[in-house]
């Protein structure tokens, strides 16, 4: 969440942060809600004060004396309970109203409402021609055994799926050379609790406005991850770093994700693009609340994952994430797609996004500056690899006329094969 003395002093950029990001939000009444707790703090601290005072002086005062002091203290502490009782709901509506505020966009950000409005700045590779009719990646995984799509609907239900056979080892293959990437650039691998209190959705902004995309196990409060963000965001929640030499943190986690896909009945139906379960490898960064260090960290973490699809030569674009695109949190967005031929477009295959201190205010994550002051971390993130969705380009782009794939070079060691071949 934003720092609410900010949000005071910077009010109309805050709303038209909102406006922006087609977020509801009503910045003056959590301003006239503020005002109120502050008024009531200060009320209750007179009165708080006035009750010690009195009570000070039960010692040595006779027994007429100690009498109205009983009787002016009781009214003190009535008092007290009237505006403690006037506090709690005002607290409760200034952090709903709180939760809901957006951060503000780097001036570089477009303006727009959805993803068609995303500004493209660079393609990487060719886009391959074939000499012989191609077959998208359900139709090739079906023929080589590879997945199985009927029968993980018929035990999960829509968007459900069964990896097999050389599917899997090329996607555990893809895990473990992304993950051996990350560690020699520095990152600490993490295998990540997959169930997270309610606290932990918060902390990282999923909640409140993401809840009808996540799966909740209502039995024990808990909710099923989308991303492993949320777990290694909250690894260090409620934590203090105790010098800028700790930082930055490295963190790459995989996991499975789940999401509810909710709003999105008959879109992408076919296939492995859009599915409620999924293995991603992400990147996460915590680093001084240094705008500089941040823009840094961020081009950083996009390059790694533009690396991974260079390794694999796959043909992609990045772009400027617009406002109306961008979550709640975020101040900086870019998005890379990767081309398959089925779709015949670019298509979302990770996203890297900057929060500055959004994400840490809510999980309280410090770190002691060098002056000696405490100071919030800023966080970064971006996925690594996620699959299965980066097996529609692998499969569709490797294929051959016989019908088989050919293994991408860098994962040929992990695989211990250069083809994947219909069964004999």
């Amino acid at each position: 969440m934003l720092d609410i003395k900010y949000i005071r002093e910077n009010s109309d950029k805050v709303k038209k942060a909102a406006q922006d990001k087609f977020v509801t939000v009503d910045v003056d009444r959590l301003l006239v809600v503020d005002e109120k707790i502050i008024a009531i703090n200060q009320e209750l601290d007179r009165l708080k004060e006035h009750r010690n005072n009195f009570s000070s002086k039960m010692l040595a005062a006779s027994n007429d004396e100690k009498q109205k002091i009983i009787e002016t203290v009781k009214k003190i502490k009535e008092n007290i309970n009237i505006n403690e009782n006037e506090l709690s709901p005002l607290k409760s509506e200034y952090l709903e109203l709180m939760y809901a505020v957006p951060s503000v966009p780097y001036d570089e950000v477009p303006f727009g409402k959805t993803d068609d409005d995303n500004v493209e700045i660079k393609r990487i590779g060719e886009i391959p021609t074939f000499n012989f009719e191609i077959k998208d990646h359900v139709t090739l995984a079906e023929e080589l055994d590879l997945v199985d799509i009927p029968r993980g609907v018929k035990v999960s239900g829509s968007r459900s799926y069964f990896l097999k056979n050389d599917a899997l080892l090329l996607e555990m293959s893809i895990s473990r050379y992304v993950i051996d990437k990350l560690i020699k650039k520095g990152f600490t691998p993490m295998s990540v609790p997959l169930m997270v209190k309610e606290e932990a959705m918060y902390g990282t902004s999923y909640f409140p406005g993401g809840r009808d995309q996540t799966y909740a196990i209502t039995e024990d409060d808990l909710y099923l991850v989308g991303t492993s963000e949320v777990s290694l965001v909250s690894y260090n929640s409620g934590e203090t770093f105790e010098s800028t030499e700790a930082l930055p943190k490295l963190y790459c986690g995989l996991s499975s994700c789940f999401r509810r896909e909710a709003g999105t009945y008959g879109k992408d139906t076919r296939g492995l693009y859009r599915v409620h379960q999924f293995t991603k490898i992400e990147q996460v960064i915590m680093c001084e609340a240094d705008y500089y260090k941040q823009y840094e960290l961020h081009d950083f973490l996009l390059n790694n994952a533009e690396e991974i699809l260079q390794d694999f030569k796959i043909p992609y674009r990045v772009v400027k994430v617009c406002t109306g695109d961008m979550g709640n949190g975020q101040v900086r967005k870019h998005d890379i797609e990767a081309w398959m031929p089925s779709r015949n477009k670019y298509s979302e295959t990770h996203s890297c996004s900057s929060f500055n201190d959004f994400q840490a205010r809510r999980s309280n994550i410090k770190y002691k500056d060098k002056d000696g002051s405490l100071k919030y971390c800023y966080t970064l993130n971006n996925t690594a690899i996620a699959s299965p969705r980066i097996l529609i380009p692998l499969l569709e782009l490797y294929q051959n006329a016989d019908g088989s794939i050919t293994v991408p070079e860098v994962l040929v060691p992990y695989m211990n094969k250069t083809k994947i071949e219909r069964k004999k």
